[in-house]
């Protein structure tokens, strides 16, 4: 287990300093994942939900970290497990006093550890498959559930294949750098040109597309989002561990209302 972790952990970290090489991903139709499935990318009915405003009733989880709060509005109609598995945990509390376990240089932030060095705690609940939607992208913002297993049988290890798991950890994530190459590189490999400039306007990490599971949107505490990501860090072998200590307080499970988010403000 803690091997494949380490694996797919790698894979992701030089997927980010590779920078805009994998952006040109996006301009295929079809976009093959890690298990030799495809994601059907239908650039006439792909909808860029992040970019709506959340609903009334809509489904929420507030993130009280020591850094401040977070809101992010939930996603169940595309990531219908993780997102699941996601409100049982904060609902009985499982994130309270847990870890931001790695913070990466501005471009996202690790949470949810019941350890500091990241470590999830008995994996029960770290076996939810991994599910991708055309509708979603990680933008600035995005939260996306890690990757925890790659499990193959052996004939998928012979004949290719096999299925990603996430669990209870998530990357919170801010975003890279855009420079010019790295935006006209994603305008002109982009499928949609409005998926382009979303990332260019909004922030995030377009090489992680279609990569890990995205179940929710921060709609309000980017600032808080750019700190977690900017903490003073010491190495500790797999992840860039925040010293001091930053903490997920809690995590609360709530329906949007315009008129309560009004009010507070």
């Amino acid at each position: 287990m803690k091997d494949g972790r380490r694996f797919i952990r790698t894979i992701l970290l030089l997927t980010l300093i590779m920078g805009a090489l994998t952006i040109s991903l996006m301009v295929l139709a079809r976009i093959r994942d890690k298990n030799n499935t495809y994601i059907t990318i239908d650039i006439g009915t792909m909808k860029l939900v992040q970019l709506e405003e959340p609903k009334d009733g809509d489904p929420i989880a507030i993130i009280d970290t020591t850094e401040g709060e977070i809101r992010m509005v939930l996603y169940p109609q595309y990531s219908p497990n993780a997102v699941k598995n996601f409100t049982e945990l904060a609902e009985k509390g499982y994130y309270d006093n847990t870890y931001v376990f790695d913070t990466q240089d501005g471009a996202y932030a690790g949470c949810g550890a019941k350890k500091s060095n990241g470590a999830a705690g008995d994996d029960t609940d770290e076996r939810i498959e991994r599910e991708l939607s055309q509708d979603l992208w990680p933008f600035r913002g995005a939260v996306c559930m890690i990757n925890t297993e790659y499990s193959r049988t052996f004939k998928e290890k012979l004949l290719g294949g096999g299925t990603y798991y996430c669990g209870s950890r998530f990357d919170i994530l801010n975003s890279i750098k855009f420079t010019d190459d790295i935006s006209d590189d994603l305008r002109e490999s982009s499928p949609r040109k409005d998926l382009a400039e979303a990332f260019i306007s909004k922030g995030g990490i377009p090489n992680f597309s279609q990569q890990m599971t995205i179940i929710g949107q921060t709609y309000e505490g980017l600032d808080v989002v750019d700190k977690l990501a900017s903490l003073k860090y010491e190495e500790n072998g797999a992840y860039n561990q925040p010293v001091p200590d930053a903490m997920i307080k809690s995590i609360r499970i709530s329906t949007y209302s315009s008129k309560d988010e009004k009010k507070e403000k």
